[in-house]
C-alpha cells in the first residue's frame, strides 16, 4: 500500500513540473509589474486587458515564449484553447482557469474575479466532503483502536530481535484489519487538495485578467506587504489576519484529530505536545508566506479554510 502512495506522488510531482509558470527575465533579473508587484508571467493563458501591462509585455517581446496575437482574450478562452500543452496544464490548469473566467464574466461587476475564485474553492472542498466523511470514521476507529495497540507496544516494548518485530506488526495489522483502518486514509484529503490547490495558483497567476480585478479596494494581484508598503492601504493587513486566524482554527482540528491516532512511546513528546508545536510551526511558515503571496490566492486560503472549520463541526456529528 505504502508503495503506492509512493509511486502515485512521485508520477503526481514529475506530471505536476512539466507545466509550472515562468516569468520573464532580463540578464536572470525577474520583470516585476510596478502596480501590483507581481511577476510578469511569460506563459499567460490568454491577453491582458490593462494598458500598462501590455505595453510591459510588448517592451519585453523577444523575451517572451509567444506572440501576443496568439492568445485568445481572456473573455473568450476556453479550456482547450492553445491546443494540448501536457497532462498537467490540459487536465488541471486550464479547466481551473476557464471556469474562474467563465463565473467572473457571468457575474460582471467589480471584484467579480475575487467572489469567482472564492466560489470555486467552496465547490471544490464541497466535491471533497465524502472524501473528508471517509477520513473522519478512519480517525474514530483508529480511536477505537488505541488501547489494543496500546498493549501491543507494552508487549514488545523491551524486544528489538526481528522475531518480535515481524510479530509486532502482524498484531497491529490485525487490530488494523479487524476495525476497517487503513493507516494511510487519513492523508487522502490531502493528498488530493495538494495538486488542486497548486493548479489554483497556476492557474490564477496565469490569467491577466484576474490581476488586473479589485475587490473592496484591494487588488487581487496585490501582496500584503506591497500593498501597505506601496499602496498605503492598511486594508492588506486584516486579510493577513484573517489567512493566519482560519489557518490556526482549521490546522488545530485537523492537528488534534489527528494526535489521538498517534500511540505515546516512552522517551518521545507527548503526541498532543507534537502536535501543537507542529501546529504553531505551519501557523508561522504560512504566516512569512502569505506576506508574499497574492489577494487571489489569500481570498481562496480564508474560504477554504474557513469551510474547514466548519467541516469538522458537521463531520463530528456524522461520525457519532
Amino acid at each position: 500500500m505504502k508503495k503506492t502512495y509512493k509511486i502515485i506522488a512521485i508520477l503526481l510531482l514529475t506530471i505536476m513540473l512539466t507545466g509550472c509558470t515562468r516569468y520573464v527575465k532580463v540578464d536572470k533579473k525577474t520583470i516585476t509589474i510596478k502596480k501590483t508587484g507581481q511577476n510578469l508571467t511569460d506563459n499567460i493563458l490568454c491577453k491582458p486587458e490593462d494598458k500598462d501591462t501590455l505595453e510591459l509585455y510588448d517592451k519585453y517581446s523577444k523575451k517572451l515564449s509567444f506572440k501576443m496575437n496568439e492568445l485568445p482574450d481572456c473573455n473568450k478562452f476556453k479550456a482547450n484553447s492553445k491546443g494540448y500543452t501536457g497532462i498537467w496544464e490540459s487536465i488541471f490548469i486550464k479547466p481551473l482557469a476557464f471556469i474562474i473566467l467563465k463565473i467572473g464574466y457571468l457575474l460582471n461587476f467589480k471584484g467579480s474575479f475575487g467572489i469567482s475564485i472564492m466560489l470555486l474553492g467552496l465547490v471544490i472542498r464541497l466535491l471533497l466532503f465524502p472524501f473528508s466523511i471517509s477520513t473522519a470514521k478512519q480517525q474514530k476507529n483508529m480511536k477505537l483502536a488505541q488501547p489494543k495497540l496500546k498493549k501491543i507496544e507494552a508487549k514488545y516494548a523491551n524486544k528489538t530481535d526481528q522475531e518480535s518485530m515481524m510479530m509486532k506488526s502482524q498484531e497491529t495489522m490485525a487490530v488494523y484489519k479487524e476495525l476497517k483502518i487503513n493507516p494511510m486514509a487519513s492523508c487522502l484529503v490531502a493528498f488530493i487538495q495538494l495538486p488542486i490547490f497548486l493548479a489554483f495558483l497556476e492557474a490564477i497567476y496565469r490569467i491577466p485578467v484576474v490581476f488586473e480585478d479589485s475587490i473592496l479596494g484591494l487588488n487581487l494581484g496585490m501582496t500584503p506587504l506591497k500593498g501597505v508598503t506601496a499602496a498605503h492601504n492598511y486594508f492588506y493587513i486584516v486579510i493577513f489576519v484573517l489567512v493566519l486566524v482560519s489557518t490556526f482554527f482549521s490546522f488545530r482540528n485537523a492537528m488534534k484529530e489527528t494526535s489521538t491516532q498517534m500511540p505515546a512511546q516512552e522517551g518521545m513528546p507527548n503526541p498532543q505536545q507534537q502536535t501543537k508545536m507542529m501546529t504553531y510551526m505551519m501557523i508561522v511558515m504560512i504566516g512569512v508566506a502569505s506576506i508574499n503571496l497574492s489577494t487571489a490566492i489569500l481570498l481562496y486560503w480564508i474560504v477554504t479554510n474557513t469551510f474547514a472549520i466548519f467541516q469538522n463541526l458537521i463531520l463530528k456529528k456524522i461520525v457519532k
